[in-house]
């Protein structure tokens, strides 16, 4: 949706999850002068990473959840989170087998799957109860072909924030039958006023050995274009999961690197005033969605930054409106259906969208739904 509307003149994306904000100055002066200082700044790293970022990396999580790692033995540095998700399930999948997904879930992982000629399970949440996870039915999912199941907490596309007790079982159950539970996680520092909710599963010491943690820096540290994120995972994992990373990455950029070093070095404040002004959105494009019910019905995330409406006006199928949309109003969005089979007839908009662009996409949307009964 991004590349057409690129070729829309004058169109208007919510489709996309890029954040608004530029990587913040401590992060950006402090790389210049880690280029100036570093004689190898243009130079390869090692596979998994700089030393120094792993152990800032390691001091980070033992900070965040409690669990001592290794920044030799347990943590790789990748450049991003796709890329580190590629490299994972390249290195888990045998053709045929299966890993599960909750559905709706973020499409890449679909897509990742699928090229390594992988089969993803979706598992249903339960829209009803503001998507919550149906665990009643993901024993029944598991099967001596699955690998792993992916978690993404607060959830792309729906904002849902899985509770404690929720994700508790589920490490539960994939300790039971000796599969990993693989832990995306790009927007833990978005959780607004549901940051006692936000649990990390990583956290529990006994499933340890059974959990595959990743973060990006794209969206906390607003570094999209950086291309930086890191994963811990068990020792032998990593082994294996290097001979991947090495045959077709080498590493991770170094100048990105160094920038990970420089947003680990110092206090994240800037992270605050990125939550303040995403709630302000978030509260605006509520207030956009409500006055249109006959549009969208939706309810309201819990984390990230997204909203993921129900399309209640007349429509064939979600790719079909979202093209139309864009066509006809000029406002891009994303198709619900991407998302997987519980995404159809929704659209997903991200409010990490400045508040003119936000307030332009309702205007026209508003303006063009007066006009016609249906895209």
């Amino acid at each position: 949706m991004a590349m057409l509307s690129a070729k829309v003149p004058g169109a208007v994306s919510l489709a996309w999850g890029l954040p608004s904000f530029r990587t913040p100055q401590y992060i950006r002066e402090g790389v210049i002068e880690r280029v100036n200082q570093d004689p190898d700044a243009g130079k390869y790293t090692l596979p998994d990473g700089l030393p120094e970022f792993r152990e800032l990396v390691a001091a980070k999580h033992l900070a965040e959840t409690g669990i001592q790692v290794s920044p030799d033995d347990n943590i790789m540095i990748t450049a991003g989170n796709m890329q580190g998700l590629n490299t994972m399930f390249h290195t888990m999948l045998d053709p045929g087998d299966e890993i599960i997904l909750t559905d709706p879930c973020f499409p890449s992982h679909i897509q990742q799957i699928i090229l390594f000629n992988g089969k993803a399970i979706y598992w249903p949440l339960d829209e009803a109860n503001n998507w919550r996870l149906n665990l009643e039915t993901l024993p029944s999912l598991i099967t001596d072909k699955t690998q792993a199941i992916v978690l993404v907490s607060p959830s792309n596309p729906t904002g849902k924030i899985f509770t404690k007790e929720e994700l508790l079982l589920v490490g539960e159950i994939a300790f039971q039958h000796n599969i990993f539970v693989i832990i995306d996680d790009p927007y833990s520092s978005f959780t607004y006023e549901n940051k006692e909710k936000f649990f990390n599963l990583a956290s529990v010491k006994k499933y340890q050995e059974h959990i595959v943690y990743l973060h990006s820096f794209s969206k906390a540290y607003a570094m999209s274009g950086w291309r930086l994120g890191y994963m811990i995972m068990p020792q032998e994992l990593k082994q294996e999961a290097m001979k991947v990373h090495d045959a077709t990455m080498i590493c991770a950029p170094r100048i990105s690197q160094l920038a990970g070093i420089a947003a680990l070095s110092s206090p994240s404040q800037h992270k605050e005033e990125f939550l303040s002004i995403l709630a302000k959105r978030q509260a605006l494009m509520a207030e956009r969605l409500t006055n249109i019910p006959h549009i969208f019905s939706w309810q309201k995330p819990e984390g990230a930054y997204y909203m993921f409406p129900k399309i209640m006006t007349t429509h064939r199928d979600s790719t079909t409106f979202a093209i139309e949309l864009l066509n006809n109003a000029k406002v891009t969005v994303t198709p619900g259906g991407a998302f997987g089979p519980s995404g159809e007839h929704h659209v997903r908009m991200a409010y990490c969208a400045d508040e003119n662009t936000i307030n332009l996409a309702f205007d026209r949307i508003e303006m063009y739904f007066s006009k016609h009964s249906k895209p």
